[in-house]
Parts: structure tokens; C-alpha cells; sequence
């Protein structure tokens, strides 16, 4: 029978359990089997926890783990402290203690601490742990958050885990050196992504500095001089006033939508084509720079390569080429100042940029040839942090796979 699937469809070496298909010599423990499972308590009184005179102790909250990328949970990213008299009134967690979020919009995440502090009851944790890879276990609760928030929690207004849910949480367990071995793997990976994210930070940062360097006139590049010319926006670019309305004119099959544009980056995400019941869009062409009104805040703009309509709520500037090239309109709307004067909305819930703002914003223009050399360093900036950031985002699609691949045992590290 050596090498025939077994009933239920298991291949050979591997058993069905509650968690689906792991390996024969794995076991299925529960939560609760590891340590004792308990909340944090909230101090009294109550208040905004931050920095006191005296003692503090660090203060965490499930706010504090919202976009931590990393398994382990720093000092650094605890919501604040509190005083010695608030802590007794909480509940202190030793560092290495696996924490749980067990409601809000990091539910189901998972963290091991770096650092003893004091949680709140938004935070459950596994206290005395006496079995398990620590970082195995957090890993693993981390690849079921979605389950967590989708399946397992309850409430509907606002869904938590208790206690119980918590403790009777299923866990595949391969043997100790294994767990460690995986742990270690993923640790590795997480590393990886670390480092990625401070590179692009750096570039992030270099880039803003050459903006405000090359954009303003404060550094030249080598073989350009002369003085810089002051005009408004509305003499180096109008809004595009051409419109089609699709339920007339029919399909038109590259349009963008404000989420087609992500944020700060000026990468466009995809497209869609339009249908007969398409509300009103605004046409653009070839060498236009796009740039989303609606919460200006959000930073959505893009350089077109092609030509195609997009949402109203999209300004299509078309740039004077005797005054400015595409590229360095392109530049000058990603600053913080163009920013700033674009977002000076009418409207509360739905604040959009106002024109008449806008086109009495202010810049200093270099000659074209001067603006094209500008853009182009700046370009081939844009392209780097493209770059890495792609490699970010690829590596984090690989700890995805690596996660399903060795977290239920269809891959064996040896």
C-alpha cells in the first residue's frame, strides 16, 4: 500500500485534521494546552496614557500593533506609558510573552514582546507557556488571522476573541527543532523585509531632499545658471475640459479610477473599461499628469503613457509645453508645498481641491532644458524606489508562500 494516497485523499506521511492535511508525526494541540490564556486590564483612571513624571512602564494597546510588519513587538511600539499607580491596575506581561489582539482592527495578530509592559484588555496572552516554539506559535496564529476575524470571532457590531475561543484555538505542532527551524526560516525572511523597508525609507527621504534641492532652485545641476522665472500654476497648466459621457459615446476601454492610482508612489495599479451606465469622464491624453481632487491628501497622481478617460474626480492637467515640460509638472505637483495648496478643500465628508486655489499657486521655472535635466534625476530616483519596492513586495508575497508551505508540513525543512 506504500505510496497509494490514503482515505480522504492524504498522501502518504500525512493525516486530515481539523487544521487540514499535516504530517503524520505532527501533533494537534490547543492554546490553551501551551499556558495560561488571560487578558490585560485597563488602568484606572482611565485616561490618555502618556508620559508621566516619575515611573513609567510601557503602555500597550492593540492601536500599537497596527502596520508592525515584524513577529516581535518593541518598546518602541507601545502606545505610550503609564505610572507606577496606572500599571497595578493593568495587567504587566513579561518580555517574550506571545500576545494576541483580541478585538479592534488588528484582531487576531499576533506579536512577541521584546519588552515587559503593561496591556489593556484588548490584548489576551499566553502567560507561564510551558510547551511550543514561541515564534513557531505566533507565526502560525498570524497565518490564520483572516479565519480569526472572518470565522472564529464573535460579535457583530464589534468582534473580539475571548478567552475561551482563544484557548480552544487548534495549533499543528511538529517536533521542537522543527518548530524552531521554521521559526528561524521566517524569521530570516522577516529580516530580509526589514531591511527593505529602511532602504526605501532612506530613498524616500533622499528623493524628498533632492526635490526640495532641485525643485527651488537651492542646488544646481553642473552647466546650468541664470535666474529662475516666478509663475502662477495656471500659466504652466490648465485643467482639461474635454468630457464623454460612456451611456453616449459608448465603451471606452482604458479608464482610471482614483483606486487605480496608488498613493505617493504615482504607479498606476490597473484600469477598467467603461460600461453603458458609466457616469460622465474626463479625457486624456499622451503627456497629461493626472491628479486625484478628491482628498487631495491621499496623494494620487500619475504621468500618462497612453491616452484613455478617467474619473471627474481627477483633474487632467495639460501642460504649456512653451513654459514646462510633462515630467516637471509631474515633479512639481508630488511636493509637499503643491501639496499643501492643493489641499485646501471645500466640501467635510468629501473634501476636494479647489481650483481657484490651485491656479494661484506659485513656482520658480528653470529653462526647459534645465527642467528636463531636473526630471530626469528625479525620474531615475522615482525608478530606484520603484525598483526596491517591488523587491519589498515580492519578498512579502515569498514569506506568504512560505508560510502555507511550511506552517501545515507540505514542505519539511531538513
Amino acid at each position: 500500500m506504500s505510496g497509494k494516497a490514503k482515505p480522504g485523499g492524504c498522501p502518504p506521511g500525512y493525516k486530515q485534521t481539523e487544521v487540514g492535511m499535516i504530517p503524520e508525526d505532527w501533533q494537534l494541540k490547543r492554546l490553551g494546552e501551551l499556558g495560561g490564556v488571560v487578558r490585560g486590564g485597563s488602568p484606572r483612571p482611565a485616561g490618555d496614557p502618556r508620559y508621566f513624571d516619575g515611573q513609567y512602564i510601557p503602555w500597550l494597546t492593540v492601536a500599537a500593533l497596527t502596520n508592525i510588519p515584524e513577529h516581535q513587538l518593541r518598546v518602541t511600539d507601545t502606545a505610550g506609558f503609564l505610572t507606577e499607580e496606572g500599571a497595578k491596575h493593568s495587567r504587566t506581561l513579561a518580555r517574550g510573552t506571545l500576545i494576541i489582539a483580541n478585538s479592534g482592527a488588528t484582531l487576531g495578530v499576533a506579536k512577541v514582546l521584546n519588552v515587559t509592559c503593561c496591556a489593556n484588555d484588548g490584548i489576551a496572552a499566553i502567560v507561564n507557556q510551558k510547551a511550543g516554539d514561541k515564534e513557531f506559535v505566533c507565526y502560525y496564529i498570524n497565518s490564520r488571522t483572516k479565519h480569526l476575524r472572518e470565522v472564529v470571532a464573535t460579535g457583530n457590531g464589534q468582534p473580539n476573541l475571548n478567552t475561551t475561543l482563544i484557548r480552544t484555538m487548534p495549533i499543528p505542532f511538529p517536533p521542537l527543532p522543527e518548530q524552531r527551524a521554521i521559526a528561524g526560516a521566517l524569521s530570516d525572511v522577516d529580516a530580509l523585509i526589514g531591511a527593505l523597508d529602511s532602504a526605501l525609507a532612506k530613498k524616500r527621504d533622499l528623493k524628498q531632499a533632492a526635490m526640495q534641492q532641485l525643485l527651488t532652485g537651492q542646488k544646481r545641476l553642473p552647466g546650468f545658471h541664470g535666474e529662475w522665472e516666478v509663475k502662477r500654476f495656471a500659466d504652466v497648466a490648465l485643467p482639461r475640459r474635454d468630457r464623454v459621457d460612456p451611456r453616449r459615446t459608448g465603451v471606452h476601454e482604458f479608464c482610471i479610477e482614483l483606486e487605480h492610482i496608488e498613493s505617493a508612489s504615482g504607479v498606476l495599479l490597473g484600469s477598467t473599461s467603461t460600461g453603458d451606465q458609466s457616469s460622465l469622464k474626463s479625457v486624456f491624453r499622451t503627456g497629461d499628469v493626472l491628479f486625484g481632487k478628491l482628498r487631495a491628501y491621499l496623494r494620487k497622481f500619475w504621468l500618462a503613457t497612453r491616452s484613455g478617460v478617467c474619473s471627474t474626480e481627477i483633474w487632467v492637467f495639460v501642460p504649456n509645453d512653451r513654459l514646462i515640460t510633462p515630467d516637471y509638472l509631474f515633479q512639481i505637483i508630488k511636493t509637499d508645498q503643491f501639496m499643501k495648496a492643493a489641499s485646501n478643500a471645500y466640501g467635510t465628508h468629501m473634501p476636494r481641491s479647489d481650483w481657484n486655489v490651485v491656479k494661484n499657486y506659485e513656482m520658480q521655472l528653470p529653462t526647459l532644458p534645465e527642467q528636463a535635466a531636473i526630471a530626469e534625476v528625479l525620474s531615475d530616483m522615482d525608478a530606484e524606489l520603484a525598483a526596491l519596492t517591488q523587491r519589498r513586495d515580492k519578498t512579502r508575497a515569498l514569506k506568504q508562500g512560505m508560510m502555507q508551505e511550511l506552517l501545515t508540513g507540505r514542505t519539511r525543512l531538513v
